[in-house]
């Protein structure tokens, strides 16, 4: 959710720092801040700069940080959980005396002892968050050690947290630790980094160390040390990322998501293709022999938001190519309902950051109770993925914008690959079938390039809809699976009400609220509901609503029911999600472009949700 970025090195940082925090507005913030050690007359002093609302009013406090002199320095984006957003709320925090600065990214769930504890030392707090508690602490324990002074505070709060500390005896250094949310180490000729995520740093270095659980790790211009809460050095392993740094740039778009709509067909021959050889699926990473897919009696799959909506279309596929039950939860849900998993179930974990605080904690409660899990997520060396028995990677590249959508269809063709598998090693599927699923997997990009092609009558709709107040989804199967992910797409970035039914339950209660003005979009791809989906569609315009079809190129009756009709290419029933999920991504987004709304950065939102 917040964004951490810091550098230590031979350059001035303050133009570094701004720069790795619009890297990192993908993530949701209402305000923004730096602290830099200055050199000074009186030597070096911790100079700090905030803003409330967008990264731009930073920039012209300090002159895109020209302004403010120094090669060491830590910054931050906020989104608020304790405290309006404000100057004084905003990262980073002083200490009293103003030589130990912090940002913070997590909750500190014990902040409230630990502020009245630390009330009756003497110390005072001038703003609402948890993380000024975090600066008073560090003040309460240091000694000149700042190692020591960090072990002594974090034996005190409780919760999730990824820090970034300056210390102004130690002018060149910067200090950083994490629990449960995401922080990575850069390092460069020029000097070393912390951030959030790679994108803040990628311009400058591609070689990163993903920090695990409690180290600690000390910056300065020409090393890296790990300890642990010991205050034992420790070794780590750094790595170099695949991403091209124009992956992190909008390379022309008007918006990160256009473009990222606009990648999926490279995204998902990337995510099938290396696990296509010789018209087979092989997929080696999951680290599963013949007999142990067979032993499999149960899946339950677990994810948030978008992910989640994969699960939806997950359990469909799963159950029908591989014959195995399929339970889902959202993760927020799972380990608070003590679930009951039976023997040999295997646990599928999806999330696109492999840092998302719920998907993590279902995941660790999961092999608590002893179960093999599988986990599919984009962002090597993440938590969820270090963390999992096995993990398949989506190889989607970067994903900027607040709604996903080359993850989620990356997510999708993962799944398709695991049901094939799965399917033909249980005998469930014979082997002309498999062979054309294979076959049809393989030619999934291009169709999704046709829709795209074809994006003009989309656009049109947009602008026709654009103006709606409340819109329903409605599909059967497969088909409420991907109407939940269209109708989420829509609320979330272009601020319309709007919600998802199963088709056959509008009797039971909602369709009292279809009336003259609403707007239905019913998904209509599987053939054996074909039907059935139409009458559902006679219903609600026969009591006033608006409709919009989408479905397959030859399903003409449509047009007899529909007052608008998309149309998509053909495929096989399983794989239908994928093409049908991209109309709806470029309604939503054409929709919000309409409503002049800021696409890539939907209020209240964030991009990687890293606190319960």
């Amino acid at each position: 959710m917040c964004g951490i970025v810091g550098y230590t090195g031979v350059m001035e940082t303050a133009p570094i720092l701004i720069e790795g925090l619009s890297r990192l507005e993908y993530r949701g913030y209402d305000s923004a801040g730096i602290a830099v050690v200055s050199p000074g007359n009186g030597g070096p002093a911790i100079e700090i700069i905030k803003a409330r609302g967008r990264l731009q009013a930073l920039r012209e406090m300090t002159d895109n940080g020209r302004a403010v002199r120094g090669t060491c320095g830590i910054g931050h984006t906020r989104w608020a959980t304790h405290g309006e957003p404000s100057v004084v709320n905003a990262h980073p925090h002083f200490s009293k005396d103003k030589k130990i600065a912090v940002v913070h990214n997590g909750i500190i769930e014990n902040y409230k002892d630990l502020k009245e504890w630390l009330g009756k030392k003497g110390f005072e707090f001038i703003s609402e968050t948890d993380t000024e508690v975090v600066a008073h602490l560090l003040d309460y324990y240091y000694k000149g050690n700042p190692l020591e002074a960090i072990c002594k505070m974090l034996g005190r709060v409780r919760g999730s947290y990824a820090l970034g500390i300056l210390f102004q005896d130690f002018p060149d250094k910067i200090y950083a630790v994490r629990k449960d949310s995401p922080l990575i180490i850069g390092t460069s000729d020029q000097g070393n980094f912390i951030a959030s995520d790679v994108p803040a740093i990628l311009k400058y270095t591609k070689t990163v160390c993903y920090v695990d659980d409690m180290d600690i790790v000390e910056l300065s211009t020409d090393h890296i040390r790990f300890f642990n809460t010991d205050q034992e050095e420790i070794q780590k392993e750094f790595k170099t990322v695949q991403w091209d740094a124009k992956a992190a740039e909008k390379e022309g778009f008007e918006h990160f998501m256009l473009k990222e709509i606009y990648e999926q067909p490279k995204a998902v021959a990337d995510t099938i293709s290396p696990r296509i050889k010789d018209g087979n699926v092989v997929l080696d990473e999951l680290e599963m022999t013949e007999e142990d897919i067979k032993k499999i009696s149960r899946i339950q799959m677990v994810a948030c938001g978008s992910a989640y909506h994969v699960c939806m279309c997950g359990k469909y596929i799963l159950e029908q190519m591989a014959k195995i039950p399929v339970d889902v939860d959202l993760a927020s849900e799972f380990r608070y309902r003590q679930p009951i998993l039976g023997d040999n179930t295997l646990v599928i974990v999806i999330s696109q950051s492999g840092e998302t605080a719920d998907s993590l904690a279902a995941l660790r409660e999961a092999k608590k109770l002893g179960h093999k899990v599988l986990a599919i997520v984009n962002v090597v060396g993440s938590s969820i993925a270090r963390e999992a028995d096995s993990v398949l990677y989506t190889w989607a590249g970067p994903e900027i914008s607040v709604a996903t959508t080359k993850a989620y269809s990356t997510q999708l063709a993962a799944i398709y690959l695991i049901a094939l598998l799965f399917g033909r090693t249980r005998e469930v599927i014979n082997q002309e079938d498999y062979k054309k699923y294979v076959a049809e997997l393989g030619r999934l990009p291009e169709k999704i390039q046709r829709i795209l092609d074809e994006k003009e009558r989309i656009q049109w709709l947009a602008n026709k809809f654009s103006h709606a107040k409340d819109v329903f989804f409605i599909g059967r199967g497969l088909d409420y699976a991907i109407s939940m992910e269209g109708s989420l797409k829509l609320k979330e970035i272009s601020y319309i009400h709007s919600e998802a039914y199963a088709a056959g339950e509008l009797k039971h209660g909602t369709i009292s609220l279809i009336e003259n003005g609403v707007l239905v979009i019913g998904v209509a791809t599987q053939p054996e509901l074909f039907e059935k989906e139409i009458s559902n569609l006679v219903e609600v315009r026969s009591r006033g609503a608006s409709v919009l079809g989408l479905t397959l190129y030859g399903n003409y009756a449509m047009e007899d029911i529909a007052d608008f009709t998309i149309y998509v290419p053909k495929t096989e029933d399983y794989f239908t999600t994928s093409l049908a999920v991209i109309p709806l991504q470029l309604l939503a987004y054409y929709i919000s472009v309409a409503r002049g709304l800021d696409v890539d950065k939907p209020r209240n939102l964030a991009k990687s949700v890293t606190v319960e």
